[in-house]
């Protein structure tokens, strides 16, 4: 059985780089928006929603990258040895 061909990691960090720096934006807004006493009642929840949100991106992300890889390394129909053309 052939294997998956593995991507480079910095491929994945760079496309998740601007996801990354939007959920860091999202989670302190959340904990900073929150009143003084309510801080973990009013921000927990909405953090744990924009970390499962980049759980679920990540690794659909990584998974595609898996796939691009793969189709990249394929040569449908053998095309490093063309057919000979027919006349």
């Amino acid at each position: 059985m052939d294997r998956l061909p593995k991507f480079e990691t910095e491929q994945l960090i760079e496309r998740m780089r601007s996801e990354f720096e939007l959920l860091m934006k999202q989670v302190a807004q959340a904990v900073n928006d929150a009143p003084q006493g309510r801080v973990i009642v009013d921000s927990e929840e909405k953090v744990r929603d924009f970390l499962g949100e980049f759980r679920r991106s990540t690794f659909q992300a990584a998974l595609q990258l898996r796939v691009d890889a793969a189709e990249a390394a394929f040569s449908p129909g053998g095309q490093d040895n063309p057919p000979a053309q027919r006349r």
